[in-house]
This record gives C-alpha cells, sequence and structure tokens, in this order.
C-alpha cells in the first residue's frame, strides 16, 4: 500500500485508485476534497465518483489516517 499527503492529511492507497488520489489533488479545489474527508472522518467513510465515472471509498482510521480504495 501506498501513501501521500493530500491537503496535509496522510492517505494509503492501493495502485488501482491512483486516479481517486490525482482526483481528490488535482481536480477538486482544497475545500472541495475537505468535504469527503470530513465526512469520512465523521461517519468512518465517504464515497465519491471521480470525472472518468471510477468509483472510490475514503476511509477514515483509527490512527487518524485515510485510506482510499476503489469500488
Amino acid at each position: 500500500m501506498k501513501e501521500i499527503y493530500i491537503h496535509g492529511l496522510k492517505v494509503k492507497y492501493e495502485d488501482n485508485a491512483k486516479e481517486g488520489v490525482d482526483y481528490l489533488i488535482y481536480d477538486l479545489d482544497r475545500e472541495e476534497a475537505k468535504v469527503f474527508f470530513e465526512q469520512a472522518r465523521l461517519r468512518g467513510y465517504s464515497q465519491f465518483e471521480d470525472d472518468r465515472e471510477g468509483q472510490y471509498t475514503l476511509s477514515y482510521n483509527q490512527d487518524g489516517t485515510y485510506t482510499l480504495i476503489r469500488r
């Protein structure tokens, strides 16, 4: 599993979720992406779709990090 910081938050992901990482970094501005991170922190996860209809789940981990998976 790879790790990257997105808007200051540590995110773990597999290679098949790289497009979701790119979407959060490059396609959304910080405030738009923040909504997904806040929802994941409060509910345990958030789901979203990128511009190419890739579907992802962003989960909040007990250690304060996030995990992004492709659905």
